[in-house]
């Protein structure tokens, strides 16, 4: 500490020294030299805070002492100097009498020196000794004469009153710096706490030896692997065969899984390449009536225990955009920043897939493509998408362009208070929508070649203890093949409601209620294909689910919930159906 002092002093001696030259030029001694000789004996003198004090001339032009240059000050009196003890009697007595006819004033500004320009070449180094050291003082009449000669006792009083300066700021700053009593504290918890130190070291040592191990032999340098795992019991309290006269023991209890593993790799620290393996085998209830699925379900009423390939994804960023391509199981909502619904998540959200996720994404097909995510400051975005269905295969009506297809535009809004979604998508199936999107949209066998454009809008409003959401589909839908053609349309709508973080951190109490989707308008000429009656519309299910996440720990979570169908399978002559499942979620 005392050495930041003793620097800081050294540092700030040059310009002390030139602002003691400033100084006591303002005194005005009257010299036997000239200004404009003394100008032109240290005209080639380079102004530098470095230089060494050289003998020179008594005299010294005021202009130049501004700054920190050779002070000239080392030499003795001129040779034509009277007799010594004359001499310095006369200059002193010539200094007192200057003093008392021109005393100087204390300058607080530059401003207050009338004959100081900003274009003199001293001018900065004048104005930071004025109004930062708060040594210089002016002649009365406001002026500072720095054309003039000086004295060597005006440089001595000058001089004086900057070190005199310099002890004031060395007092105050070193006023709070710690005290030899505080040094010999310091040293003395040292020597007490010597073996604690010492064993500190040591940890710190052996930490270093297990990291290098670590680095040595792990798994890749550039991947990570994570992982989720579901256990899961489905329970039918109730189901429904085709009419009410049926027995309703069709379903049966079941118990199942579902495991991923995710290899997820960067390359440059913003980029990511995902490669996920899965193997599943939990099926769907028949009560279900096609109006919804397990989210982590494998479909139908039997499972698949194949690992298989289910995604392969690289996104990386360009500019405001990230970059979406998919070489396998990409489409669906992949491409958008958020599909907005509190419940998407089939390890943390609702148990079914027919509204937790909304239902407008599930109509897109979806394999192999490209998107963008396109951000528009913090809260906006616009996500551009499309993916194949079949782009591997060079057979007709395959391939990238010429089969089924999912196209996806969306404008997202995310912040602390609202999510908002708007999007809309072209997509096209060989095997028409009916049969191949898990939902009940007619019960037709034939495949037809059908085209939608798809509308939907979700909203999610955040208000600290809980959220209050709900979105709306709209699918106007033309079949392209068959016996015969035309149009008709699918609505669905449904409301969420969540309570995060109830009774604990990560905990969640979630419900989701409302109309799955549905034929809600028809050409006669579909009835057949359709499978409907005589009336152009369906019958409107109405689905409700419950659930609780309760998180144990970060790695494990137990949700139990329940689901009810009314008139499942959007037939009024179905009974009611009621279900209920608990899913356990590992995490690693």
């Amino acid at each position: 500490m005392l050495s930041k002092v003793l620097l800081n002093s050294v540092l700030a001696t040059p310009a002390l020294v030139g602002a003691a030259l400033i100084v006591s030029s303002s005194a005005m001694a009257a010299e036997t030299q000239s200004a404009a000789k003394a100008e032109a004996l240290l005209a080639p003198v380079q102004v530098s805070a470095a230089t060494p004090v050289a003998p020179a001339e008594a005299v010294v032009p005021a202009a130049q002492a501004v700054a920190p240059a050779p002070v000239q000050v080392a030499q003795a009196a001129p040779a034509a100097q009277p007799a010594a003890s004359d001499s310095s009697l006369n200059q002193i007595m010539q200094y007192s009498n200057e003093g008392s006819s021109q005393s100087m004033s204390q300058v607080t500004s530059i401003t207050q020196l009338s004959d100081v320009q900003p274009t003199d070449w001293a001018y900065q180094a004048l104005q930071s000794l004025v109004e930062r050291y708060g040594c210089i003082a002016g002649y009365p009449d406001g002026t500072y004469k720095g054309q003039r000669a000086m004295t060597r006792f005006e440089f001595a009083a000058g001089m004086n009153a900057c070190l005199d300066r310099i002890s004031e700021l060395i007092a105050a700053s070193t006023a709070d710096l710690a005290t030899k009593e505080d040094l010999a504290t310091l040293q003395r918890l040292q020597e007490e706490f010597a073996a604690e130190l010492a064993a500190l070291r040591g940890r710190v040592d052996a930490l270093e030896a297990r990291t290098s191990e670590l680095e040595a032999n792990q798994f890749s340098t550039t991947t990570k692997l994570n992982g989720e795992t579901i256990f899961a019991v489905g329970v039918p309290f109730s189901d429904s065969g085709e009419d009410d006269s049926d027995s309703n023991d069709s379903d049966q209890t079941i118990a199942g899984y579902r495991v991923r593993l995710n290899f997820d790799t960067s390359f440059t620290g913003e980029d990511l390449l995902r490669a996920r393996l899965q193997a599943r085998d939990f099926g769907d209830f028949d009560s279900f009536g096609d109006n919804t699925s397990w989210q982590w379900g494998s479909g139908g009423s039997a499972g698949n225990d194949t690992v298989v390939l289910d995604d392969l994804v690289y996104t990386f960023p360009v500019g405001p955009a990230q970059i979406i391509i998919g070489a396998n199981s990409i489409g669906d909502s992949d491409f958008v920043t958020s599909t907005v619904s509190p419940f998407d998540s089939s390890g943390q959200g609702s148990l079914t897939n027919g509204l937790g996720t909304p239902p407008q994404y599930n109509f897109i097909p979806g394999g192999t493509g490209i998107g963008a995510i396109i951000g528009l400051g913090d809260n906006f975005s616009i996500d551009l998408g499309y993916a194949a269905g079949n782009a591997g295969d060079p057979n007709p009506k395959n391939g990238l362009f010429n089969g089924d297809y999912g196209l996806i535009a969306q404008i997202t809004y995310l912040s602390d208070l609202i999510d908002a979604a708007f999007m809309y998508s072209n997509s096209y199936s060989q095997d028409g929508f009916t049969s191949n999107n898990g939902y009940n949209l007619g019960d037709s066998d034939n495949d037809e070649a059908q085209v939608a454009n798809i509308y939907g809008a979700q909203v999610n409003f955040k208000l600290g203890f809980a959220e209050i959401g709900g979105g709306a589909m709209y699918m106007p839908v033309r079949v392209l093949s068959g016996a015969d053609r035309g149009d008709y349309q699918v609505w669905s709508y449904q409301g969420t409601l969540a309570f995060p973080d109830l009774g604990g951190d990560g905990n969640m109490l979630g419900f989701v209620a409302g109309v799955p989707p549905r034929i809600s308008g028809a050409d006669s000429s579909l009835f057949g294909q359709l499978g409907l009656p005589t009336v152009a519309r369906q019958d409107a299910a109405f689905m409700v689910e419950g659930f609780y996440r309760l998180r144990l720990n970060d790695n494990i979570s137990i949700t139990p919930g329940v689901v009810y169908i009314a008139d499942p399978g959007n037939d009024n002559d179905q009974s009611d159906t009621f279900v209920g499942a608990i899913r356990t979620t590992f995490t690693f």
